[in-house]
């Protein structure tokens, strides 16, 4: 069973997509006048295929939209003048088209691709095209090749060069590939090496094949035949698998010695970020192994790997560090031979520092730098606009400093795109960065209002796509509070995006970024919802199924239910088809009947929009094996026999053990017993036996799936007779009354009987008094002696006897007989308290021979009799505490303090208890109490908190009084701990709340005199939201308010009298279908657009009206619940008031957007505040 969390595929590859691009520089938009960039090009080597027409790839982006050109071998390409030449519209890409004719060939070459508009020119790389080849193989006759056996050997490829290089593989004629080990392999120049050649190596041909990439063709090159010389013509197949072929075939042993390469010393430069491939191929009989080892050092683990049978030596991404002397270590039994390989690193250059696209505004300072490192060093040679920068005109604004160009006081004229070429003999590196000079003020480049949703715990990104010249600085708040998101869990990038780290619920919310300069401010906001991940709680799990059975493959998942869950199936990674034999059920997969081919991995897909997860279980089908046949007894002997047998079918699972089982018609006739277990390669055996068994054999075949049906049994064979050679076992004497002793012991089995009429001759004596021994001859498996004295040692032996005669000599065995009651006490019984709850007890031991048994323990008997507190009932039940051995002393613990308690000792053996001593009594001390019992916190109000609670179920003595701790806080934040103490009567408490919003933590706790015990802890509840309520009260109590609303009033006055007249005067006037009521006072909309709800005198909202039968109809009002936040996923408190906030919906936002001043923004509030 395995597991896998992970997202969609396509959330991969965009959010790789997304952390490529975040520290990338700020672009200009399209819309805004900036010089041309090279957005895609051809690779610098490109090779086609010239069966195909040729493609050169130029694309640019810019404003005005730019103008390209080209240049082959650094002169200008008219493209014009070549008709197989176009250049695709809007684009610079080449296109050379071949099927009017012309050979691919002659426009070989070196091109450079130049894009350009009014504010500067973008250049490509150079791009050498070459035209694939493929070319044929010569025609050649190869004679055969003769060689000794037991010599190394060398078959040479050469094939004819192609570009690029052809892939090579080694065949036979007819096609078969040729086995390669660590005696026959192909090297990496395409050879094919024998370390030594033998004689089965002519059972073959070899032919060298090339397979070329671009035209997907195989060249074969005539084949190889071998004549191998020997002294043993024989090729007998049996010797393939001799310990020591070479010798068996007389060959004659050599030292190794090097193939490839040669000598005892090379080497090898490699390009930084390339493979290293070393290589040793060495000869000897027998064939040698290989070692690699790196001088001064370990070889690099974690991109070093072995191939080709340990004879290649791989380090990928090859850096600085892995330059050295590497050598191989070539062994056989005859000896030792290294080969030293100096590796020396070169590189390329790469890129320290890419200059980047620099946006300035009129007047400010920029620079520049192209910085990048090679071996050997790299020269770095600027230009501008596809010009040497020396024969630039001059700009006094410009100054080259080596790698970097500083520009001061840049004005609108110093726009133009500079290249950095860095080169050295191993490569180059060209790179195009403009300088523009703009004034733009800061613009938002996304859409408004985004919604982001993202799975639980994971990192997520919130663009803020943003531009404007100066660059402007960016901020990101939460929820329009004033402080700025960065650090700790946030990280902001430089082109405006906002990285959580780790998502958790509080994150939810709306997020406003904001990007101001001199010019100006612009803003957006993301709605952020936290959906919780999907999870397969109960995952799919292996399984082996036999055939025809039902398999059922269980994945039950939780996940977020705004989300759409979808559950699939894979088989082998491939989608599972669904046919009649299956049924997909939410949570389960059922496969009826179960076939071979139903066998394989089957993964659960639990997946919705943002998130998935896997489950993944393989499916094992196999039968069990088929019953062995045939069996036959063979080399008859008195102990022994062999017994052979034809093994089942395996049905598809390895056979991995044979049990032979065995019968025997005397003892126990029918019953089937184990015999011997062998494994599963062998199908005969040497069964040893006992005497005087009359054997019959089967054989059960065991795989992985189960055991098979027993096969037929054998013929039978019985052995002769013998005197027993062992006696029975696990003989015992031990009492079961007080005056008795029963001797027991394990009754022998068939095959350790060897002999007719099997008994046993029972001897015992007293060990003390050495008397006779008794004996008695008993045919079952116990003898009870009687009579015995209470609890005294007794010798006991058991010898096994038949019709051939007695067993060897038994051992001697002690034993006891019965043990009876103690007959004393413990005596002195002394109790010193330790503390309120353990006390230290100590007596006298009793003699030995009171004991009247084994002594297995000390134990007290104690009970709580009283409590010191009057008035408080206690549980009497008896209880104990053990002492094991012949101990004097002794803890009892975990008594409970205050109380008096009563105390007996008993001596225990085997039988029980002995008489209890006298009854001592004690007293504990006080201890600290419980805590407080059904410990209360209510908040009738705003202002106060009413705390009731119980006394302490276990006082644990006389209580003093109450101690009271709290402390007031608001999320993380915390106030003072304040403390107060009560009298032991009281039970209640009252406190006046210092503020209506933060939360208090009280810890209750009693105490006694000798300190505070166990604490109860509770929280108080969190208060309703009354701050918009007390808001509206603080508003309505305003001058300006007051005025305004009289204003208002005034207003609407006016208008009814003007109404009257025209209607009195016959006049028309429209009738609006919805009335406008204005704000006021007590309008439960607030400014911000949210609401606070309560059911006081259950009065309907305004813009309701009453039906008929007493409900509430809404009337087609904006002010719905659905036009607010989040819709039902408000919060309402105990007493049932809404304590939830609605945020006005985007669609209203952006419809009264256009009436709305700045000011109602909250990020404008943030900024009114500073």
């Amino acid at each position: 069973m395995a597991r896998q969390q992970q997202p969609p595929p396509w959330v991969h590859a965009a959010f790789l997509l997304c952390l490529l691009s975040l520290s990338g520089a700020i672009e200009i938009p399209m819309d805004l006048s900036q010089p041309p960039t090279i957005t895609k090009q051809s690779v610098k080597d490109h090779i086609v295929d010239p069966r195909d027409n040729i493609l050169i790839e130029c694309e640019a982006k810019g404003n005005p939209a730019p103008s390209f050109h080209w240049t082959r071998n650094s002169r200008f390409f008219n493209i014009a003048k070549d008709p197989r030449v176009s250049m695709r519209r809007r684009s610079g890409t080449l296109v050379i088209d071949f099927r009017s004719g012309g050979r691919p060939e002659e426009y070989e070459g070196e091109y450079q691709c130049f894009a350009r508009n009014k504010f500067g020119t973008a250049l490509s790389n150079r791009i050498r095209l070459q035209v694939s080849k493929s070319p044929l193989w010569p025609k050649e006759n190869l004679d055969p090749v003769v060689v000794q056996e037991g010599a190394p050997l060398t078959l040479q490829c050469n094939p004819p060069p192609g570009l690029p290089s052809p892939v090579i593989f080694w065949m036979s004629s007819s096609m078969e590939p040729i086995t390669q080990d660590k005696r026959v392999s192909q090297g990496h120049n395409g050879d094919l090496y024998f370390s030594n050649v033998m004689l089965q190596d002519m059972q073959t041909d070899y032919s060298c094949n090339a397979r070329f990439h671009f035209t997907h063709t195989i060249q074969q090159k005539n084949a190889f035949t071998l004549k191998v010389l020997t002294n043993n013509p024989y090729n007998d197949s049996s010797l393939r698998n001799h310990p020591d072929i070479y010798s068996a075939r007389g060959v004659a042993e050599r030292t190794p010695s090097f193939m490839y390469p040669q000598g005892t010393a090379s080497s090898q430069m490699v390009l930084r970020g390339m493979d290293l491939v070393l290589e040793c191929i060495a000869s000897g009989v027998p064939t040698p192994d290989i070692a690699w080892y790196k001088k001064g050092g370990d070889l690099p683990s974690d991109k070093a790997k072995f191939e080709n049978f340990n004879k290649a030596l791989r380090i990928t991404n090859v850096s600085e560090e892995d330059s050295g002397e590497y050598f191989c270590l070539a062994s056989n039994k005859m000896g030792s031979i290294r080969h030293t390989i100096s590796v020396r690193v070169k590189a390329a250059p790469y890129w320290l520092d890419e200059p980047k696209n620099l946006i300035l505004a009129p007047g400010e300072d920029g620079r520049l730098v192209c910085r990048a490192n090679g071996n050997p060093k790299p020269t770095v040679q600027w230009m501008v606009n596809g010009e040497p920068l020396q024969s630039a005109p001059p700009n006094p604004n410009r100054e080259v400093a080596g790698d970097t160009i500083i520009f001061r006081d840049t004005q609108i004229s110093s726009r133009a795109v500079y290249q950095c070429n860095t080169s050295n003999e191993h490569g180059y590196l060209l790179a195009n960065a403009f300088v523009s000079v703009l004034d733009v003020p800061p613009r938002m480049l996304s859409p408004r209002n985004q919604l982001i949703r993202v799975i639980l715990y994971n990192r997520t990104r919130l663009d803020c796509p943003f531009f404007g010249s100066p660059i402007p600085t960016l901020r990101w708040f939460k929820n329009g509070q004033g402080s700025n998101l960065d650090g700790g869990n946030y990280h902001v990038y430089e082109n405006g995006s906002l990285e959580i780290k780790m998502i958790r619920k509080e994150d939810q919310g709306i997020y406003t970024c904001v990007a101001t300069n001199i010019l100006g401010k612009a803003e957006n906001q993301v709605r952020l919802e936290v959906k919780d991940p999907t999870r397969i709680y109960r995952m799919p799990e292996d399984q082996v199924a036999k055939r025809g059975t039902t398999v059922q493959l269980e994945c039950r998942v939780k996940h977020d239910p705004s989300l759409k869950l979808t559950v699939s199936w894979l088989k082998d990674d491939e989608p599972l088809y669904i046919g009649n034999r299956m049924k997909k059920e939410d949570d389960s997969l059922t496969i009826f009947g179960v076939a071979e081919r139903d066998q394989g991995s089957y993964t659960c897909v639990a997946s919705t929009e943002l998130d998935q997860d896997l489950a993944k279980a393989y499916l094992t089908v196999l039968g069990r094996p088929d019953r062995p046949r045939d069996l036959e007894l063979t080399d008859l002997a008195e102990r022994s026999v062999r017994l052979t047998w034809i093994p089942g079918d395996d049905n598809n699972s390895p056979i991995t053990d044979y049990v032979v089982q065995f019968e025997e018609d005397q003892f126990q006739p029918g019953v089937w017993h184990d015999h011997s277990k062998f494994p599963g390669s062998v199908n005969s055996a040497v069964l040893q036996l006992s005497p005087y068994v009359n054997y019959q054999f089967r054989v059960i075949a065991i795989n992985e799936v189960g055991s098979s049906h027993p096969s037929l049994p054998s013929e039978r064979y019985r052995t002769s007779g013998a005197p027993p050679e062992s006696n029975p076992a696990d003989v015992k004497g031990e009492g079961t009354r007080k005056n008795n002793m029963e001797i027991t012991w394990t009754p022998m089995n068939a095959t350790s009987a060897f002999g007719p009429n099997l008994r046993y001759i029972v001897k015992w004596r007293r060990r003390e008094t050495r008397e006779t021994w008794n004996n008695v001859t008993v045919w079952g498996s116990r003898y009870v002696v009687g009579q015995t004295p209470v609890y005294v040692p007794y010798e006991i032996r058991v010898q096994a006897e038949n019709d051939f005669g007695k067993g060897p000599e038994p051992d001697t065995v002690i034993g006891y007989s019965g043990e009876d009651y103690p007959r004393a006490a413990p005596t002195d019984v002394k109790i010193r308290v330790l503390n309120s709850t353990a006390i230290s007890l100590q007596w006298n031991r009793v003699y030995p021979d009171t004991v009247q048994g084994q002594l297995r323990e000390y134990r007290a008997y104690y009970w709580r009799e009283s409590s010191l507190l009057r008035n408080l009932w206690v549980s009497q039940k008896r209880q104990q505490a053990s002492f094991p051995g012949d101990r004097p002393r002794g803890v009892v613990s975990r008594l409970f303090p205050y109380s008096n308690y009563k105390l007996e000792m008993v001596v225990v053996n085997g039988r029980g208890d002995g008489p209890r001593s006298e009854t001592k009594e004690f007293t504990t001390p006080e201890g600290v109490p419980s805590a407080p019992r059904r410990f209360r916190v209510r908040q009738p109000n705003l202002e106060t908190i009413n705390l009731e609670w119980d006394h302490p179920e276990h006082p644990n003595g006389i209580l003093i009084g109450y101690t009271l701790k709290y402390v007031a806080f608001n999320g993380t934040k915390l106030g003072k701990q304040i403390v107060e103490n009560f009298s032991p009567n009281q039970t209640k408490f009252t406190m006046q709340r210092a503020d209506p919003v933060s939360r208090y933590r009280f810890t209750l706790s009693a105490r006694t005199q000798v300190g505070s015990g166990e604490a109860a802890t509770e929280e108080s509840p969190a208060p309703p939201n009354e701050a918009y309520t007390n808001n509206q009260a603080d508003i309505a109590t305003q001058g300006w308010f007051i005025g305004l609303m009289c204003a208002i009033a005034l207003l609407v006055l006016i208008l009814l009298i003007v109404c009257f007249i025209k209607r009195s005067r016959g006049g028309k006037y429209p009738v609006r279908e919805k009335k406008d009521v204005p704000l006021g006072p007590e309008d439960p909309k607030e400014e911000d657009g949210s609401f606070d709800y309560s059911d006081e005198d259950n009065k309907p909202l305004q813009g309701s009206q009453t039906s008929l039968d007493g409900t509430i109809k809404q009337q087609e009002s904006d002010d719905s619940l659905v036009d607010y936040g989040e819709g039902g996923e408000g919060q309402f408190n105990e007493d049932g008031s809404f304590i939830g906030q609605y945020t006005v919906k985007k669609d209203k936002e952006e419809t009264e957007g256009n009436e709305s001043s700045e000011a109602t923004s909250p990020v404008n509030a943030i900024y009114s505040l500073a």
